[in-house]
């Protein structure tokens, strides 16, 4: 402590080049501050301040050591905040971006956490378009794929698989592919997305291709209407599988070549490097890890 103590009181007055202005920022007198820094230079055993009857100078050895001490005492008051933080209770409004899909695997869980921390405020905004964290303002974003932006953090939330599947009037009525390359035969109804234009591949080969000669018959850039639509019968659709669970459970879709869709993705919930970890996004970071995808 005592040596903490001598740090402090040395890059008070290296900041200050006073000892005055030093012991006024510390609460002591000038004299303690003179003699606080006379006993670390001489367990240093170098000269960190040259001092005249005017005013005290930095050594070279003074402004490294300055410079090092510095960083150090920012990395313990960014602990000492995380620390506090830790204890605040958490409350206040929470922006969270996620993709249009996102209630099916949200809002059933969201009663849980209302209950668990009734102070926090959810702002949610279901975007299909890839926003921007940071210049959005938003707290996080749960996003799929890979993370490109080196300004934000992530915390990986669980996996999901692909699956093909159609309406049984729709199989009745075209009959039920046995190979991708089947598929070439029937109506596809293929997601676009919003940010680039393109349409979603459909992995379904060893060697990761999509199979040549599909015949796309509508597009959608909502997986909502891309679901209604395969639902009614316009053709095979190719989605991520909690977005059709229910429907399979139901016997209003069902899945076909189910041994050739290998392809699978992973949500994660990001953030700004930049942000403390407030304790209304703690929470809500910890609960959606846990919560989310769990099954």
């Amino acid at each position: 402590m005592d040596d903490l103590k001598g740090i402090l009181t040395f890059v008070r007055a290296a900041e200050t080049l006073s000892f005055v202005a030093a012991g006024e920022k510390l609460g002591v007198s000038a004299s303690a501050v003179g003699k606080t820094i006379a006993r670390l230079e001489q367990a240093l055993g170098v000269r960190l301040l040259q001092r005249t009857t005017r005013r005290i100078t930095l050594t070279d050895e003074g402004r490294h050591f300055y410079d090092s001490c510095h960083r150090a005492l920012d990395d313990l008051e960014r602990a000492r905040a995380l620390m506090a933080a830790s204890a605040q209770k958490p409350r206040g409004r929470l922006r969270i971006s996620l993709p249009a899909i996102g209630y099916r695997f949200l809002l059933p869980v969201l009663p849980a956490f209302a209950a668990q921390y009734p102070d926090v405020e959810l702002d949610l905004d279901f975007n299909d378009r890839l926003v921007d964290v940071v210049e959005g303002g938003f707290d996080a974003v749960i996003r799929s794929g890979a993370l490109a932006d080196s300004r934000l953090v992530a915390r990986r939330l669980g996996a999901f698989r692909f699956v093909l599947c159609a309406a049984p009037g729709y199989l009745a009525r075209a009959g039920v592919p046995q190979a991708p390359v089947d598929l070439a035969q029937h109506a596809c109804v293929r997601y676009r997305f919003p940010a680039t234009g393109k349409l979603q591949s459909w992995i379904l080969a060893a060697d990761g291709a999509e199979p040549a000669g599909l015949r796309t018959a509508l597009t959608c850039n909502n997986m909502e209407a891309l679901r209604e639509a395969v639902i009614g019968g316009l053709g095979i659709g190719y989605v991520p599988d909690f977005l059709v669970r229910d429907a399979l459970a139901a016997g209003v879709l069902a899945t076909v070549l189910d041994a050739s869709v290998t392809a699978s993705g992973q949500f994660s919930i990001v953030w700004p490097s930049s942000r403390l970890l407030s304790p209304k996004l703690r929470v809500f970071v910890d609960f959606a890890c846990a919560r989310l995808f769990s099954s």
